[in-house]
């Protein structure tokens, strides 16, 4: 369902930086012309080391927050572990966000997607998490 109101913002977080803004700009390029939904890579540590920052997801989930709820995937264990912490403070991350259990490239690609398209939070999470029943074979 497409809205005329703020898009949900998408956060990804890798423990790479080159990942996380390679996967940022595929789903991009996936979600087609016209609006797109603001999507920000939080990779890597603040040095440009491998590794999950706290400040870098924090920073980049504020940068994507329009009002409408913020969707952040995430690579591996440490990665979910810091999002999990940063929620459980409740006043680091923008009201309305949601660490989405869904698998990092592909969940991407249907976060971006469907916020570009004006989709809703809980529509945006879902779309994700959809990605968990892909077939590859």
């Amino acid at each position: 369902m497409s809205g005329s109101g703020p898009l949900v913002g998408v956060v990804l977080v890798s423990h790479s930086a080159a990942v996380a803004t390679a996967v940022a700009d595929l789903a991009r390029g996936l979600a087609g012309g016209g609006p797109s939904a603001p999507v920000a890579a939080a990779g890597g540590l603040p040095d440009g080391g491998l590794g999950t920052s706290a400040e870098l997801i924090v920073a980049a989930a504020a940068s994507v927050d329009r009002g409408a709820g913020v969707a952040i995937l995430v690579d591996l264990g440490s990665a979910v572990l810091t999002v999990k912490a940063l929620l459980a403070e409740g006043d680091e991350l923008p009201t309305g966000t949601r660490l989405v259990d869904a698998p990092f490239v592909e969940g991407a690609v249907g976060a971006v997607v469907s916020a570009s398209a004006g989709v809703g939070l809980e529509g945006v999470v879902a779309a994700a998490e959809e990605a968990k029943s892909y077939p590859k074979r």
